[in-house]
């Protein structure tokens, strides 16, 4: 076989890889978040379905697959129906640059930093289709909430990831990893500390993580964008989730934890536990801290981390100027 056509095959194998652990990471996540947030508030979590409820999620995934498609009847049904599909659709294409061993990705993309940032930007457009698409003016509210929050933490979350740019010269995933060495010490998080912070505020804030949630902030808005959504319309969005913490997880990993870099043995066995490391943290922060403000949301991506990340780009500009 030609070598188009192997790179072909390796493609297809590997969406349909992605695939299959996009599907299983969702029902994983969802036992686990709901166990984190009953010890975290003193309670079992789900125990009924299954041995310590290890069922409950299949159980939840049986009922999505099997309810009813209902459109809204003054809901515009092309607008609608696309905002799940385009939500869930671009996630697979996020994985392809992602290596999680030395040799372990889909493709060999030298500007895989780029094409993660351009494609989970889609989402906020599907976010914006599902609110205005349904005709409802909570789903409305929860898409404007949405683009203003958007606008204002993707500034600063790509000004934090340049200082690493600059310090590789590359955007090839694998080589920022490379660059970082096996051990620790090594790794970018200790080197970019205020750029790791200020990468990990704006990934809750770009995942509509808590308490970032404002887009569907159940106490204020029923369910924000996807209140009128139910079956696995719900279900599209609900999957993009918490496969875009499982992406941004993953960068993070990538540009400031040296990725499957580690002791002894890099691999992929190091760089897992760190994604997954960084995924209970979310859920920690998300049953632990408070939903803020919308304006208190506003006032600390451009108040703060806008400003803290410029000043934190210019100071590596300079140490970088220095030592060449």
């Amino acid at each position: 076989m030609s070598e188009i056509t192997l790179n072909i095959i390796r493609i297809w194998a590997g969406l349909f890889i992605i695939l299959s652990f996009v599907s299983v990471n969702a029902i994983v996540l969802v036992y686990l978040e709901r166990k984190v947030a009953g010890h975290i508030q003193r309670r079992p979590g789900p125990f009924e379905v299954g041995p310590h409820g290890i069922l409950q999620p299949f159980a939840d995934a049986v009922k999505l697959l099997g309810k009813q498609l209902i459109t809204p009847c003054y809901a515009d049904a092309i607008l609608y129906w696309a905002a799940p599909i385009l939500s869930f659709a671009p996630v697979a294409v996020c994985f392809l640059p992602i290596p999680a061993g030395p040799d372990t990705r889909v493709m060999d993309i030298n500007v895989g930093v780029i094409l993660i940032l351009a494609f989970s930007g889609l989402n906020v457009l599907a976010l914006c289709l599902a609110g205005w698409g349904s005709q409802n003016k909570w789903s409305l509210l929860g898409a404007a909430r949405n683009i203003a929050q958007s606008v204002g933490y993707e500034i600063p979350l790509l000004l934090s990831v340049m200082p690493i740019l600059m310090l590789t010269g590359s955007l090839d995933l694998n080589t920022i990893t490379q660059n970082q060495g096996v051990w620790p010490w090594e790794w970018y998080v200790f080197k970019q500390p205020l750029a790791f912070i200020i990468f990990f505020v704006c990934a809750l804030a770009e995942t509509n993580r808590a308490p970032f949630d404002l887009p569907e902030a159940e106490s204020e808005l029923t369910a924000g964008f996807h209140t009128e959504y139910s079956g696995m319309g719900f279900g599209l969005f609900f999957m993009s989730e918490y496969t875009y913490m499982i992406v941004v997880c993953s960068m993070t990993a990538l540009l400031f934890l040296g990725g499957w870099q580690g002791p002894l043995a890099p691999g992929w066995w190091w760089f897992v536990p760190k994604v997954y490391g960084l995924l209970l943290i979310m859920m920690w922060i998300r049953w632990t801290f408070p939903r803020v403000r919308f304006d208190q949301l506003l006032n600390v991506s451009w108040k703060w981390l806008i400003p803290a990340s410029l000043l934190n780009l210019l100071a590596t500009a300079l140490v970088i100027s220095l030592c060449s």
